[in-house]
């Protein structure tokens, strides 16, 4: 018994530290530099991209191909996304040829194919092209957002995390009452509840008028929305985090795995650890432009 709970509190005490280093580094490289931020992520992008390819044993040359792309997609949204700091049209240039070369690399490795008789075309293809939209390409549009304002990229991570500690608790809370609470899918993710849904989308809204009075939507409240770009950010963060969530949990089932890897003690691997940003980054970084793309109307 004693030594059992011991375990435990090492478990704890493991997981907790680790959670702290995970949340420094990410905000430490947001607040210094956009630079800093961009090199950490393409990181945490690779280890991504390859975490996957080891979940669904793609082989290796189709690791080697990812890896490749994965660096040159980055690149490319770097020089593109280097245009909200007014670049020079020769680094955007650059950026629109390094796309083409992205694109012919991208057919390249799916005609690789022809010659390596891997006996299982479709299902290599189908990795490849799910390792760089679902994961490479979500990850670097966040680089859009680093260069817009740093603190609307931070409030998306602190949102996304305010809405999973909100939707644990209030779907803990829930699951103790005599009838339990309403799954959402329970075949995918069985903790998951749509009360524990609902809390966290109340500790988002909660949490971004909190950073609106301090400031930090201020770069996209400029554009003429005003508190309604609060709003629809929270909504947004809360509703694709949670899908971004399931999303990976069904990945996870489909190839019968608890973690995506162990790149984290106590909290599995990369993408269990980015896999609210998949979705919520492109949609937010979505929304974040049309902001601006409408603030003339207002």
């Amino acid at each position: 018994m004693h030594s059992q709970k011991f375990l435990n509190m090492t478990e704890l005490v493991k997981r907790t530290l680790s959670g702290a280093v995970f949340v420094g580094c990410v905000v430490g490289s947001i607040l210094w530099s956009p630079y800093v931020f961009s090199g950490l992520f393409l990181v945490f992008c690779v280890l991504a991209v390859d975490e996957f390819h080891r979940l669904v044993q793609s082989p290796r040359a189709l690791r080697v191909y990812s890896f490749v792309l994965t660096l040159v997609l980055w690149a490319t949204v770097e020089c593109l996304a280097w245009r909200v700091e007014g670049s020079d049209a020769h680094l955007r240039v650059f950026g629109f040829s390094l796309s083409f070369a992205y694109l012919l690399l991208l057919i390249f490795a799916l005609l690789d194919e022809i010659w390596n008789e891997s006996g299982q075309p479709l299902k290599n293809w189908g990795h490849l092209l799910i390792s760089q939209t679902m994961i490479a390409l979500p990850l670097a549009t966040l680089l859009f957002l680093a260069y817009l304002d740093k603190w609307v990229l931070l409030a998306l991570f602190v949102l996304i995390w305010i809405n999973d500690t909100g939707a644990y608790c209030v779907g803990s809370l829930t699951a103790k009452l005599p009838k339990g609470n309403h799954k959402m899918t329970p075949t995918i993710s069985p903790k998951k509840s749509w009360e524990g849904l609902i809390g966290g989308f109340v500790f988002a809204l909660a949490g971004a008028l909190i950073l609106w009075k301090c400031g930090w939507f201020d770069a996209i409240i400029q554009t003429g929305l005003g508190l309604r770009t609060t709003i629809i950010f929270a909504c947004l963060v809360s509703t694709f985090g949670t899908m971004g969530d399931l999303m990976e949990s069904l990945l996870k089932r489909s190839v019968g795995v608890k973690d995506s890897g162990k790149f984290m003690p106590g909290h599995g691997g990369v993408l269990d650890r980015f896999d609210s940003v998949l979705l919520a980054g492109p949609v937010i970084t979505a929304f974040c432009w049309i902001c601006y793309l409408l603030a003339p109307l207002f």
